[in-house]
């Protein structure tokens, strides 16, 4: 008669978050199964970074999240900061480098964090199922009874590392979402977070052709404790707007919202359009390009009705006052966002006022935990959300009761 096989923990989503909890809780002596449906591990790191991974950011802090309870993180990511990881990361003797505002990534590749994600797995002996799928899950006495695509499993403890609707193509699911409404948690309404904004076809057609352009920008959406402010880079495209600054404030825009942007990124530009008319003998669409990319200064003027081609020492002082203001207040009206198969993570999730921060477990469920994107905790773009992937997969694997014995099935 053959044995159902139990395990201390079940860990289903073999991610980021996935990964990092698995080795952890192996490597304190756990019986850890690892699963996932997908046919390849970690795709999200893999294509991360451009190939190279920005696998934390070395300014992390509760400030950096989006969250219907901004506190919860706060645990977490005290106890396993971005030192712990860069200790992994050089323990393993992988090179890196610091970007600009403490994003770090590897000088090679990607796959090397995806290598030392599955090294310690198997230091931690865990047992690893993958592509396996996961049909259902459901309490049996004092633990989980799980049927997979290789059999019927049972646990004292399951670790949903599923993550978010992001990227559906490397095989995103709501799978996560649908097993905590199972086992009745909230869902804070997921959102594609991340992703560049689109407009009316109309509203953006004077814009297509200004599509490849690039520059710094002042950034903003929304009121009070829903207020996005950031200053990054902007990018045009054929549909809307892309490029740091729009990725991040996605996050914090919600439908109906403008959003705000300074094309001068916070720079004087009245001041400095005065003095250009004081000193330079140059035309008004040489001078703005100055600050601006060439083909957006030129279209700027136009719609503005401005003559490129009148010299500054000619300009009406109200008329570059009035160019001043558009340019640092240009409020828009996005009808949308590229949804989740441009996101780069999914806003939303699990509501983490049914969790315990400490260790991520259920508060409704005994031995029920969420980890990484699945919940209701999104990080800014620049290795935020990989921090706190790993973040939220130790608390929970540093919490789990000690196995009775160090035997392995």
């Amino acid at each position: 008669m053959t044995t159902d096989p139990h395990f201390d923990a079940v860990v289903i989503g073999a991610g980021a978050a996935g990964l990092h909890c698995a080795a952890e809780a192996g490597l304190r002596g756990l019986r850890v199964l690892l699963l996932d449906h997908a046919e390849r591990v970690a795709e999200k790191i893999r294509i991360s970074g451009g190939g190279r991974c920005n696998f934390t950011n070395r300014n992390v802090g509760p400030g950096n999240f989006v969250s219907a309870n901004p506190d919860f993180c706060r645990s977490a990511l005290a106890r396993y900061t971005p030192a712990d990881f860069i200790t992994l990361v050089q323990e393993h003797g992988i090179a890196f480098h610091e970007k600009h505002r403490g994003q770090l990534f590897c000088d090679d590749s990607s796959e090397q964090i995806i290598t030392l994600l599955l090294q310690r797995c198997r230091a931690g002996g865990v047992v690893h199922w993958q592509p396996c799928p996961v049909n259902g899950v459901q309490a049996a006495g004092t633990g989980f009874e799980l049927h997979t695509g290789r059999g019927r499993v049972l646990a004292s403890n399951v670790i949903v590392a599923t993550g978010g609707l992001s990227i559906p193509k490397i095989g995103a699911t709501d799978f996560g979402h649908r097993l905590a409404r199972q086992f009745g948690h909230r869902i804070v309404e997921p959102r594609p977070a991340l992703v560049p904004l689109t407009f009316d076809a109309a509203d953006w057609a004077p814009f297509v052709p200004l599509a490849g352009v690039a520059l710094e920008v002042g950034i903003t959406t929304g009121q009070g404790k829903q207020r996005g402010q950031f200053t990054e880079d902007l990018l045009f495209t054929h549909r809307g707007l892309s490029g740091p600054a729009v990725l991040q404030i996605s996050t914090y825009w919600r439908p109906g919202q403008p959003v705000h942007i300074d094309l001068g990124a916070g720079q004087d530009l009245g001041a400095a359009l005065r003095e250009a008319k004081a000193n330079s003998r140059r035309q008004l669409g040489n001078e703005l390009a100055h600050w601006l990319p060439q083909r957006l200064a030129t279209a700027w003027l136009a719609g503005q009705q401005l003559d490129a081609d009148r010299p500054m020492a000619e300009q009406r002082d109200k008329e570059l006052d009035r160019l001043a203001r558009a340019l640092a207040h240009w409020t828009l009206q996005p009808s949308g966002t590229e949804g989740y198969k441009k996101a780069e993570v999914t806003s939303g999730g699990v509501d983490t006022r049914e969790l315990d921060s400490r260790g991520m477990a259920s508060k409704r469920v005994p031995g029920l935990h969420f980890i990484g994107e699945v919940v209701d905790v999104t990080g800014w773009l620049g290795g935020y959300n990989f921090q706190w992937a790993w973040a939220s997969a130790a608390a929970c694997a540093r919490n789990l009761p000690a196995p009775a014995t160090a035997s392995r099935p």
